[in-house]
């Protein structure tokens, strides 16, 4: 199992990259493998500012539909647009091209609650 150690990580199973005051949001790579192919990505809320744990869109695999929350508070700048066409972008580069949201954080003490890679691993092996 892939977990770039330089990200940080939800216990709902998502990835942040912080760079300054601007995160970039995806969902894991054991994320997307229990999604299974995903094929659809809803994301309406660019430039929204929402909460921590407040539902930022939807992602839908061919067996269930998940909610995607926000990792922490903030702005959502950007979504990923090569979603919309190949939304299985996900399952094949879930760290990289399959991002979904970058956010500018509005509260940077809510990074410190994040999971490091070491935590995120003992989750999922829980």
């Amino acid at each position: 199992m892939n977990i770039p150690e330089n990200l940080k990580y939800t216990k709902e199973h998502e990835w942040v990259k912080i760079d300054g005051d601007v995160a970039t949001v995806g969902i894991t790579e054991y994320a997307q493998g229990e999604l299974g192919d995903i094929v659809f990505v809803e994301i309406e809320t660019e430039g929204e500012t929402l909460e921590k744990d407040e539902t930022f869109g939807t992602v839908e695999a061919v067996k269930t539909v998940s909610d995607l929350f926000m990792p922490i508070g903030g702005e959502i700048t950007e979504k990923n647009e090569l979603l919309d066409d190949a939304p299985e972008t996900i399952n094949k580069d879930p760290y990289g091209k399959g991002w979904m949201v970058k956010i500018k954080i509005t509260n940077s003490a809510q990074v410190e609650e994040l999971l490091d890679a070491i935590a995120y691993k003992n989750l999922i092996e829980d």
